[in-house]
């Protein structure tokens, strides 16, 4: 038992798990609207274009937030202007735009000397966060989260029928910058939990493992948001003892969980379709 508590001993621990949780907690609720609109790709590509961003803050002395979040929206609206000026689809769009930035952001790392090491911010590093750094994560999260909420209603007909948004008088470009935006401050929190690369992770599982258990928005955010922090907790914990990525282990743990629900999910699992396929009956055409 003594082995079992021996994570809640260390205040580094107790910091690390509330932090965790609440950037779990945001990612689940932005990840929904991501499944729903199709965005799932824009969050990898916001998540790898922060890089030069990151760089170019250190390099003028600013905070390394503001260069990630004003690098992330750069991404959206490049993308944006490409797509509109050209007859490339948007997801081959992103593809080049994330890329191209975040090769950027390598060659700008290269060249720049500085004590910050670049696992730390492609991996994260939740287990040595310093303090003001999980205050910024927690402020940022935070805001995006109640925005978020506040908005709910507007968001998901944004996500579920943009014309008809329209319709009934809604700006539907102030929501779409608005949901990049929070976005883009979404992955800034992300980046001390898991780094770059896995935020992506945390920014569409969630929301995948809801849409395989439920077909009502509401239960949806519940459910990826129980999922999110359960993985969060979980993974933090566990990387304690397994002495491993913090957020290896939370992905880890996400992917774990959507396994499960493709498997088990009462309604559209895969045990599921067998049974529903073993029910309906046969048809034979005769000749």
């Amino acid at each position: 038992m003594t082995r079992i508590f021996e994570p809640f001993q260390y205040g580094f621990m107790i910091e690390a798990l509330l932090v965790a949780a609440l950037i779990g907690a945001v990612c689940a609720v932005l990840s929904c609207y991501l499944v729903l609109e199709g965005w799932s790709l824009m969050g990898d590509a916001i998540s790898h274009a922060v890089l030069p961003g990151i760089v170019l803050a250190y390099i003028v002395g600013a905070p390394l937030a503001l260069g990630a979040f004003l690098s992330g929206l750069v991404c959206a609206g490049s993308t944006g202007w490409i797509k509109t000026h050209s007859r490339v689809k948007e997801d081959t769009v992103m593809g080049i735009v994330f890329t191209g930035l975040f090769a950027l952001g390598l060659v700008m790392f290269s060249r720049v000397q500085t004590d910050v090491h670049l696992n730390h911010i492609l991996f994260g590093s939740l287990l040595g966060i310093e303090r003001s750094d999980m205050i910024q994560a927690t402020v940022t999260a935070s805001i995006a989260l109640c925005v978020m909420l506040a908005l709910r209603k507007d968001l998901l007909l944004y996500c579920f029928d943009q014309n008809h948004a329209k319709v009934v008088g809604m700006n539907t470009t102030f929501l779409h910058y608005l949901l990049l935006s929070v976005l883009s401050a979404t992955i800034v929190a992300a980046l001390q939990a898991v780094g770059i690369i896995l935020t992506v992770a945390m920014l569409i599982t969630p929301g995948c493992i809801a849409y395989l258990i439920s077909d009502r928005f509401d239960r949806m955010l519940l459910i990826a948001v129980i999922s999110a922090v359960f993985s969060a907790l979980v993974g933090t914990y566990v990387s304690y003892f397994l002495d491993g990525a913090t957020g290896s282990c939370i992905v880890l743990t996400q992917a774990l969980l959507f396994v499960l629900a493709m498997v088990l999910a009462p309604k559209h699992g895969l045990l599921a379709a067998r049974r529903i396929a073993r029910a309906s009956p046969v048809t034979v055409d005769l000749p």
